[in-house]
């Protein structure tokens, strides 16, 4: 049976405690919310239409979503709290530092006179929005930190911000299309992607992957549908896209090496990824870039890929 929504974002406390969740994206269904114990994956009921954008969190008992109409709702471990909306954008990313540092960040794309360049911060007893020193009218897309006091926004033209301790600076300039998504292996390896732009820092300098010489081995070829998600995982590091794109930077000793799984299951546009503690990497996708028709379901999609192969599946 196929699930009403598409799932855009996927994260777990472990490899026993998987949260995916997404929506119908205004065809008019409730927000999807699914959780994997291991064995089954079961729906829970958040309520309302709004649908997720991003899920992650510190614990079973400390999980944020966020999602259209300036959305935030945490679990505690029993129940779903929602928190009254600071912004009308849609939020695009949350990342939480500790359960008393939080970040969400997004805007409203194509329209610089809605709430554009939004950032959220959590201190643990209210949300408060906060400056960045952004000036143009962009949204903010992901947020992700190797640590509390080293945190990173990417967004719209390239933006990328970087906050060391407590002050934001500005690293853009090297992408010049839409960053969708910000993830890190350490303070000295993170990856900003979107569009058709694979972006790498070192912690002080970014420079594109797919430049002319930068890497032989990802062929330019492999990378002609958009880029959406990263994660990174014990064993590399993994990129989802449209059209089943599907990359894997497998780390062997001092080497490493670009492999593609592009055209194996599951057939269908990816928006997120994760990776558990085994190495196992999870993408999630669905029929998410379908323009809206009220009651028409997007079919929300699961793959997990192991040591062995990649497998798809239809959630009931």
């Amino acid at each position: 049976q196929n699930l009403d929504g598409a799932l855009l974002s996927i994260w777990g406390s472990s490899e026993k405690d998987v949260w995916a969740v997404g929506g119908s994206l205004w065809n008019g269904f409730d927000a999807l919310v699914v959780r994997f114990d291991g064995t089954v994956w079961r729906r829970a009921t958040p309520g309302k239409t709004d649908s997720y954008w991003w899920v992650h969190g510190t614990s079973s008992s400390d999980v944020w979503l966020v999602g259209e109409k300036g959305r935030i709702t945490h679990w505690d471990g029993s129940a779903f709290t929602e928190i009254p909306p600071l912004t009308t954008a849609t939020l695009y990313g949350v990342w939480a530092a500790a359960p008393d540092d939080v970040w969400a960040v997004g805007g409203t794309p194509d329209a610089p006179a809605s709430p554009n360049a939004v950032v959220l911060h959590f201190d643990g007893a209210s949300w408060k929005a906060e400056d960045i020193g952004e000036t143009r009218k962009i949204p903010f897309f992901k947020v992700w930190g190797s640590s509390k006091d080293d945190v990173y926004v990417v967004g719209d033209a390239g933006a990328v911000w970087h906050r060391v301790q407590n002050a934001w600076k500005s690293e853009g300039g090297v992408a010049k299309s839409r960053l969708t998504t910000v993830a890190g292996c350490s303070a000295t390896e993170v990856y900003a992607v979107g569009s058709r732009e694979i972006l790498v820092s070192d912690g002080t300098t970014w420079k594109s992957v797919l430049q002319a010489g930068a890497d032989p081995q990802l062929d330019p070829l492999k990378v002609l549908s958009d880029v959406n998600g990263i994660a990174c995982g014990a064993n590399g590091v993994v990129i989802v896209g449209g059209g089943s794109l599907k990359l894997r930077l497998v780390k062997d000793g001092p080497t490493k090496r670009w492999e593609t799984d592009f055209g194996s299951e599951p057939l269908v546009d990816l928006h997120g990824a994760w990776a558990d503690p085994t190495g196992a990497y999870w993408g999630v996708g669905g029929q998410f870039a379908a323009a809206a028709r009220p009651n028409a379901k997007r079919q929300g999609v699961v793959a997990r890929y192991a040591p062995v192969a990649v497998s798809g599946v239809l959630l009931p």
